[in-house]
């Protein structure tokens, strides 16, 4: 199965505007952004967990990045409630759950050799930084390797144009983020291909998940 698996193309989707797809699990459904394989596949999604979902333990032999959209996810080592960023490694496993049900934004089999530990931050209380201009604020969540990060736009907060070598992903969490290209509210996926070039801005603010350099495969 292949789901906007061309790379080179500039792809824009409001997940809101999708079906969920039933999982084998049924208690879990999906929201495919992008998919490059069948069950085992190179994958971006919304994951929707109903109360009391359970999956048996699985391995994750390219890893899996997960932000925590609502709700609380669960597994094996923890409870991990909205805002929580979360990267499990290559070749680790686990056994995930939801009591109370939860949405995630997920990321299947992107990882490398160098993303090695696994690495849970909460983003409700994780420090912010300044960004390149004013009204920019940013959140690494990844120490290891090409990383994730969440940036803060303020409104009226307008950025230099830029390219972006090795492409660029964009998961509007909050808010409304424009380029010259468009408006894009929450809930938004914006994936553009290697050297693209866009002037970002945000004129009622917002927050974004954002991978950058990883789009060159």
């Amino acid at each position: 199965m292949n789901i906007n698996a061309d790379y080179s193309l500039r792809v824009v989707i409001n997940h809101h505007d999708l079906p969920w797809i039933p999982s084998p699990e049924s208690v879990v459904e999906r929201r495919m952004l992008e998919r490059q394989g069948e069950e085992v596949a190179k994958a971006t999604s919304i994951v929707r967990y109903k109360p009391g979902s359970k999956f048996q333990s699985h391995h994750h032999e390219f890893g899996e990045e997960i932000f925590v959209l609502d709700g609380t996810f669960s597994d094996e080592t923890g409870n991990y409630h909205a805002g929580t960023y979360i990267m499990n490694p290559p070749g680790s496993s686990h056994a995930p759950f939801s009591e109370f049900g939860c949405t995630l934004f997920v990321k299947l089999r992107h990882l490398g050799p160098d993303h090695v530990v696994r690495e849970v931050i909460d983003t409700t209380i994780a420090p912010w930084y300044q960004g390149l201009v004013d009204g920019l604020n940013v959140m690494p969540l990844m120490q290891q390797g090409s990383g994730s990060t969440l940036v803060r736009w303020a409104p009226q907060t307008y950025f230099n144009p830029h390219r972006h070598y090795g492409g660029e992903e964009i998961f509007v969490v909050d808010g409304v983020f424009e380029d010259e290209h468009g408006r894009y509210p929450a809930g938004s996926w914006i994936r553009s291909p290697h050297m693209s070039l866009h002037k970002p801005f945000s004129k009622e603010g917002c927050t974004i998940f954002v991978k950058t350099g990883h789009l060159l495969d």
